[in-house]
């Protein structure tokens, strides 16, 4: 019994001193510190003293990915089992309604995450950091809980079943990797779901969640050095693991020809999509292929929308792109409803897909496509929850400095670079289509290995840090004291709110009067199309002007018959307010907007007679409304 006791006091010891270890900052970029634990463990620090949350993100390097013969959804599945709680905390779903928490889990092919973000408090803090720790080595994933969660995992597969455009994306990626398990859905296949024994998922849960596997975010209005003791406190004492992790050599063979696959059931629209495989998501490339993308799929300027739903062929289009730690895919659609034609409307999206190699893209197109992509990325710096999912992302990509990365490559990105991914991937043979059409010429194309990332980021510094803004107190005895009221001689009544803000925005919010019950008792559908209107082109400028010229003093601004909100930089404000004012006081209302905007409207309605989902609402809406 002494030499137990006495075993067991050594133990705290070394388990104390490895926790004491203070770990030390590897590297700092534009105000994200990474701190490195000598169990392995990675923690990013993103404070905000402006903001008043705090938001603790983990992401566990394994999704779909990893998972084996028989495994299919496996780490979907655990990331529900892991709210079901540990011996420390058995009720963790409910600790963190009691908090007032915003959370949630996601999983995807490369990652899966668990976030929480509370008001911004030294206990709050301390719980979550103290919780996903806990969570990381203890939680139960027992027979039990997984038999009571069944049910909910069940619903979500079948809520996806019930989605046509879901199913058909889930069988192109079949076509595209049968090999890599990119070609599996996350959400796995039901007889693993259902069938898979506990035993499989507790090994699972055993290899992947351990303090080498991971990556803790902590972002928002939060003292730094404790919140690193902390981390140190709690995560520091968990060893590092024995196991070496389990290496995925499979690589999908280069494409030999156009794969095709048709879906029939029942539904209230028609699609047609285009999916090509290109390179991983770090590859030095990967910009460019986002600019691709935008010039693509963008609306109104995009070449899809000018080929397609301008001229009537379709409702909608889009481009997207997949951005994953290995070889993934980029993909282009059309949506028609039942009475358009579906053929016309798939040789028209073909056809601006395939001429990219004669209809050579332009200095414009890249331009306007880099302006949107480095705005999206400067948006994304402002906004600390925003900042901590792309850090999030890339570090599930390769490391979480892809993300400064990728923007600097954007900047850099040319007109040949484009033209070059374009012509290399937006080939017949790599592409996946709703039809199969044989070919005796194939023209193939080879994917690139993932680069040397290390290699890449050596000696990487990044860009200059964006501007804080200040730690503001909102309470209405505050907020009433540093606000400015005026009238102007027209009568607008304007409140300002001067204090220093995150990257220097300013946030401005018309709201004007119209209307009375009377004037406008069933026109909801006439009152919303003429708010839709107003951003669709004025006199003075066309609808992709009005967003050009949006897009050059990086404004978000939404104008509606209610009034208008705009964001954007201080010293870009008075030119923004004139683009509002110019929206809702001398709007276009042009034809062809007009039957743009009812085509969409009508398609988007038509979608959704046969969902479940919408019905149910529907249903819903009306029994509580009677």
């Amino acid at each position: 019994m002494k030499r137990l006791a006495t075993a067991a006091l050594l133990l705290l010891c070394a388990l104390a001193a490895f926790a004491a270890e203070p770990p030390q900052a590897a590297v700092s970029i534009e105000g994200v510190t990474e701190y490195r634990l000598a169990n392995g463990f990675k923690l990013l620090t993103i404070p905000d003293p402006s903001a008043d949350t705090i938001t603790v993100h983990i992401v566990y390097l394994v999704g779909s990915r990893h998972e084996g013969y028989g495994e299919k959804g496996m780490a979907h599945l655990l990331e529900h089992l892991l709210f079901k709680g540990s011996p420390r905390f058995p009720d963790i779903k409910g600790e963190l309604t009691r908090r007032g928490a915003r959370w949630n889990g996601t999983t995807s092919n490369d990652r899966t995450t668990y976030f929480e973000t509370f008001s911004a408090t030294p206990e709050n803090l301390e719980w979550a950091i103290a919780m996903e720790a806990e969570r990381m080595v203890n939680s139960r994933v027992s027979r039990a809980d997984l038999d009571s969660e069944m049910t909910v995992v069940r619903n979500e597969f079948e809520l996806g079943e019930n989605n046509a455009g879901g199913v058909l994306f889930q069988r192109m990626q079949q076509l595209a990797f049968p090999w890599h398990n990119y070609g599996n859905p996350i959400i796995g296949e039901r007889s693993d779901i259902e069938k898979v024994p506990i035993e499989k998922l507790q090994a699972f849960y055993r290899t992947w969640y351990q303090p080498d596997n991971a990556v803790l975010l902590i972002a928002g209005r939060f003292d730094e050095p404790r919140a690193v003791e902390l981390v140190n406190q709690h995560f520091g004492a968990l060893p590092k693991p024995a196991r070496a992790l389990p290496n995925f050599y499979t690589e999908e063979p280069t494409q030999d020809g156009e794969r095709s696959v048709t879906l029939e059931r029942v539904g209230d629209q028609q699609l047609a999509v285009a999916l090509y495989r290109v390179m991983a998501g770090s590859h030095p490339d990967y910009p460019a292929l986002d600019v691709l993308v935008q010039i693509m799929g963008d609306a109104p300027t995009g070449r899809l929308h000018r080929a397609l739903v301008q001229k009537g062929l379709a409702s909608s289009v889009w481009g997207a792109e997949r951005q994953l730690h290995d070889p993934g895919y980029m993909y282009f659609g059309a949506q028609l409803g039942k009475e358009m034609d579906l053929s016309r409307a798939r040789e028209a999206l073909l056809a601006v897909l395939d001429s990219v190699g004669k209809d050579k893209l332009t200095e414009d197109e890249v331009a306007r496509a880099k302006t949107r992509l480095l705005n999206d990325i400067e948006r994304a710096q402002l906004e600390s929850n925003l900042l901590v999912s792309a850090l999030s992302e890339n570090a599930a990509i390769g490391d979480w400095r892809l993300f400064f990365l990728y923007r600097d490559q954007l900047k850099k990105v040319t007109l040949a670079d484009v033209q070059r991914v374009a012509e290399h991937y937006l080939k017949r043979a790599n592409r996946v289509l709703g039809v199969f059409t044989p070919t005796e010429h194939p023209d193939r194309a080879e994917i690139p290995p993932p680069p040397d990332i290390a290699k890449a980021l050596e000696n990487y510094t990044g860009g200059e840090r964006v501007r804080l803004g200040e730690a503001f107190d909102p309470s209405p005895q505050n907020i009433e004291s540093r606000v400015q009221r005026r009238t102007l001689a027209n009568g607008i009544n304007i409140a300002l709110l001067p204090k220093q803000t995150r990257g220097g925005r300013v946030v401005a919010n018309l709201t004007l009067h119209w209307g009375d019950e009377k004037t406008l008792m069933n026109r909801e559908v006439a009152c919303d199309f003429a708010g839709q209107m107003l951003l669709r082109g004025t006199k003075k400028r066309s609808r992709a002007e009005l967003k050009e010229a949006l897009d050059k003093l990086n404004a978000r601004v939404f104008v509606s018959a209610e009034g208008a909100s705009i964001d954007v930089r201080g010293e870009n404000l008075v030119a923004a307010l004139r683009l509002a004012a110019e929206a809702l006081r001398e709007p276009a209302f042009a034809q062809g907007e007009f039957e743009e905007l009812k085509r969409t409207a009508l398609t988007a309605t038509q979608a959704q007679l046969s969902d479940p989902a919408a019905k149910a609402e529907v249903r819903l809406t009306r029994h509580l409304e009677t």
